[in-house]
């Protein structure tokens, strides 16, 4: 493996940044889509060139963009065009209303109307999208309001899961941020498993490739959102994160307590141990250790900042329970970003390399599992979300 692609969606467009296995010095592309909401972009494991990225603003709606030259050129799949606004019946203009009883297959774009039987639905962006293991062509997307969809022609048309919104999806409620799905987790050993996280509803699981789900939230506590503290439903899951040979052990940021799954999902630990807060967005596991993962405690749920003003990324060698803070490198006075829940990622060079995009528009990055961070871009728009891509 040569190097990397780190990939940053942000409040005004896309970057592409590449180095060599080093990550000693960066090139930085971009932005793509300046002006736009890049919700989310990432790339296919299956094939170095191949990018999806979730584009979408308040006036024109949602698009999803495809490039097939590691991110030199972008197209809409399909040869779709930006249709022109207009209001549908009902007056609900620039919302994709969708009845999957009736239509199947269609482009995933905020701009179309469709009647049916059933009680339409709707959504307002994608907020993640999951790339499969093995296919290029083949992509699931998580949107607000929370549903699953998926293509397997390289997003040219699209197709609900719906059984996913059959799990208790009466008693979702959204969190602050809406009712997002925005982590899917893919099992590389079992391609009909699926994990999904829903704000504020909580995480699910399915066994058949997304024909039905279940509810996998025992063990949580929400004692400021939920009077019931055995709810199934209903909690406001921040983050999720795997390693892809231990597909039973899941780490989840919540909103506030970090958890530890060792059964896929069926019963919940806390692991927040000694953080100096337990509230956070973004969890990672490292590449080649699966009980070394990563958090980005903030203050509270009301103050979106480190504590003390530090920015400190926490390490757990031990699976949780044990943390050290890694700062050197990292602002340490007077820092009040924020780093979002899809804004870190890990790379699967050696040694692991750990990404963070900020609030203020920085990219930190480590080389060295964490231990030391230099910036490696500035002065960007708000870092919505930090992927990394392989490059042989």
């Amino acid at each position: 493996m040569s190097g990397v692609r780190v990939l940053v969606g942000t409040r005004k467009g896309a970057f592409v940044l590449t180095s060599d296995g080093k990550r000693k010095q960066w090139d930085v592309n971009g932005p793509f889509f300046g002006g736009w909401e890049l919700f989310h972009i990432k790339g296919s494991p299956a094939d170095p060139n191949r990018l999806y990225a979730s584009q979408s603003s308040s006036w024109f709606g949602q698009i999803i963009q495809r490039s097939d030259d590691g991110g030199k050129t972008w197209e809409i799949p399909g040869g779709e065009k930006l249709p022109e606004p207009y209001d549908p019946p009902g007056g609900m203009s620039n919302n994709f209303i969708y009845d999957s009883s009736t239509k199947t297959g269609q482009p995933l774009t905020t701009h179309q109307w469709y009647d049916g039987t059933q009680r339409p639905w709707e959504f307002k962006r994608v907020w993640h999208l999951e790339p499969s293991l093995t296919d290029p062509d083949t992509i699931y997307a998580g949107v607000e309001d929370a549903a699953i969809f998926r293509s397997t022609d390289g997003g040219q048309t699209w197709q609900e899961l719906p059984g996913l919104r059959s799990a208790k999806g009466h008693l979702w409620q959204p969190g602050a941020g809406g009712m997002c799905l925005h982590t899917i987790l893919l099992d590389p050993g079992n391609p009909e498993r699926i994990f999904v996280a829903i704000s504020a509803a909580g995480t699910f699981r399915t066994e058949d490739g997304g024909k039905t789900w279940q509810p996998v939230n025992r063990g949580l506590k929400s004692p400021y959102e939920l009077p019931d503290p055995t709810a199934e439903v209903g909690h406001c899951v921040h983050c999720i994160a795997k390693h892809p040979s231990r597909p039973n052990v899941l780490f989840m940021q919540k909103h506030w307590d970090v958890m530890r799954s060792d059964d896929a999902g069926e019963s919940w630990h806390e692991i927040s141990g000694d953080l100096p807060s337990d509230f956070g967005f973004p969890i990672a596991v490292h590449a080649h250790e699966p009980e070394t993962i990563y958090v980005v405690p903030i203050k509270s749920d009301s103050e979106h900042y480190p504590p003390e003003g530090k920015l400190r990324v926490y390490r757990s060698r031990t699976g949780g329970n044990e943390w050290e803070g890694l700062t050197k490198g990292l602002p340490q006075q007077d820092c009040y970003v924020n780093i979002l829940r899809d804004a870190m990622a890990v790379d699967s060079l050696e040694p692991c390399g750990i990404y963070v995009g900020t609030t203020g528009g920085q990219v930190y990055a480590s080389a060295d599992s964490g231990d030391s961070w230099m910036p490696i871009v500035r002065d960007l728009p708000p870092v919505l979300s930090v992927e990394v891509q392989a490059l042989p």
